[in-house]
């Protein structure tokens, strides 16, 4: 592949960016998916405010540029040899800009911002939107459309950019005036990167991201008018929606000395789960990092939930749409780095050893919900807790309960994902900083009744841009090739004594379940003010 010079054939590589929450991080692959070369930096979130999460557009620019530079030298190659770009990005972060200047009017706002929590609180309390959940019921009633029955379901969140872009409006005078200017643009990160890698020329996001920003109507994909109007936000604003695997438009050769083909931009999950080739119906990847993504392939239907797993598209590829079902649990990674801070442990590799030298957590339950409680049981009121503490608990009792608890949220999802979607599970995959505790897996693969594999490669969000770019710039011909060319670093059976009616764990654990579930209900709506 690639030009002949001097009489050989020049190497070529696919180049993947993931901006992540705490680090942005470019890896070089060549055609055997072997990383050459690498290269990330450190994300810097800003605190304004209490409850304020912010970052400088100019700072995560600058980070992007950097990685890439540094991967390409660390992978000892040339910028010519790159053949395409994907991007992967965190969702529901955004900013707005001039799109004269270029010139963003404010920091990103990240999905872990609150300042939009008191809207959020009123608006799923008003009038408006009972009413509109009524219709919306009655209208399904009469007509069975699974679309109307999405709509009379519909709440607000803070992780979603609906309500915090309501906020942003409401706040900066400057939006209001770009936009009465026809002069404001609207996006999340990988559309602003998109805007300032192509020095302007393209406005534009893809699927998956658009699907993740609550603003979606993934059903008709494209921006939702309803939720437009009810909002009173202005369609002008917003990108283009494009499929995943798409040429974006290439690198302004200033940036990087050439042009550079982006093939693909997609968000952080989405992009995780087509690294961990969750092609087919029923296939479920875990990513446990910071918080717990658990997603399931619905196939070429949005799925309609009841118990609050979120509709989203995975990508969409020439004709083909896919989406998922996605769960998740903020609170994983987090819980042990706050129990490594209480100086639990100094290693988080010794925490698998520590649970595993107690026989069980001695009756210790640890709640992990520091930002509240998501599905099934949606309470952003309950508490981080830990209950039953006796004189005779030890730092291995209480490191157990914290693990233990990461696996039973897992269980949780698990059930909410197989009741609520009717899909029979195929394979379920993993990945993430937490997936590399086989305390976890295994207890995980024990309750879940089901073999979890967790695949060689770690950072499946970089590999997933990768691969869909690869595919886009023929630098790899078929999905098939990419399954082929996956290793598997460990795969967790359970070791299932006893099974019980619905044959999913070990009994030995029906009793330690049954009192977390008890610490669980004791945490809820703790907090009586937000």
């Amino acid at each position: 592949m690639g030009s002949q010079r001097n009489g050989f054939k020049r190497e070529r590589f696919v180049l993947s960016v993931d901006v992540g929450t705490t680090s942005v991080r470019c890896h070089v692959y060549d055609q055997e998916t072997k990383i050459r070369g690498s290269c990330s930096t450190q994300v810097v979130a800003l605190y304004p405010e209490v409850g304020h999460v912010e970052m400088d557009p100019a700072a995560i620019w600058k980070g992007f540029i950097t990685v890439v530079k540094g991967a390409v030298q660390d992978a000892g190659v040339q910028m010519c040899q790159i053949q395409a770009l994907g991007i992967s990005t965190q969702r529901g972060t955004f900013t707005t800009w001039d799109r004269k200047t270029g010139v963003p009017f404010h920091n990103f706002i990240s999905w872990q911002d609150l300042r939009a929590a008191d809207l959020v609180k009123s608006w799923n309390r008003s009038c408006t939107m009972n009413g509109i959940q009524g219709v919306m019921k009655v209208l399904y009633f009469l007509t069975r459309q699974k679309r109307l029955l999405a709509a009379s379901l519909i709440v607000f969140s803070t992780q979603h950019v609906s309500l915090r872009l309501v906020w942003a409006l409401t706040h900066y005078k400057q939006i209001r005036q770009a936009v009465a200017e026809g002069n404001c643009c609207f996006g999340t990160i990988d559309t602003w990167l998109l805007y300032k890698l192509t020095r302007g020329k393209v406005h534009a996001t893809d699927y998956s991201n658009a699907s993740s920003t609550g603003i979606f109507d993934s059903y008709q994909m494209c921006w939702s008018g309803l939720l437009c109007s009810l909002l009173s936000l202005p369609l002008s604003i917003f990108p283009k929606v494009e499929n995943t695997s798409h040429d974006f438009g290439s690198t302004d050769p200033s940036i990087f000395g050439l042009s550079i083909p982006i093939m693909s931009v997609m968000a952080d999950q989405q992009a995780a789960m087509f690294g961990e080739c969750c092609f087919d119906v029923g296939d479920v990847k875990i990513t446990m990092g910071t918080g717990t993504f658990m997603d399931i392939n619905t196939g070429c239907k949005p799925h309609t939930s009841v118990a609050g797993l979120y509709p989203l598209v995975g990508w969409k590829i020439g004709p083909e749409v896919v989406y998922l079902a996605e769960g998740n649990s903020a609170d994983t990674g987090t819980a042990i780095i706050w129990a490594q801070k209480l100086d639990l442990f100094s290693d988080i590799r010794e925490t698998s050893a520590m649970a595993y030298s107690v026989s069980d957590s001695d009756g210790v339950c640890f709640v992990p919900s520091f930002s509240g409680l998501q599905a099934p049981l949606n309470d952003p009121k309950a508490c981080a807790s830990l209950m039953g503490l006796k004189p005779s608990t030890t730092k291995s009792h209480l490191v157990r309960a914290i693990l233990e608890s990461v696996a039973f949220r897992n269980k949780q999802l698990y059930e909410t994902m197989m009741r609520d979607t009717h899909i029979p599970i195929t394979k379920i995959r993993v990945d993430g900083g937490v997936s590399a505790n086989d305390f976890v897996m295994q207890l995980t693969a024990d309750l879940f009744g089901r073999k979890v594999a967790r695949l060689q490669h770690r950072e499946m969000s970089c590999l997933g841009a990768a691969f869909v770019a690869g595919l886009r710039a023929g630098f790899w011909r078929t999905r098939e090739e990419l399954k082929k060319l996956q290793s598997t670093d460990k795969v967790f059976l359970p070791k299932v004594v006893d099974r019980d009616d619905s044959g999913s764990w070990n009994r030995e654990y029906t009793p330690v379940l049954q009192s977390w579930e008890r610490a669980l209900r004791r945490s809820m709506n703790w907090y009586s003010k937000p």
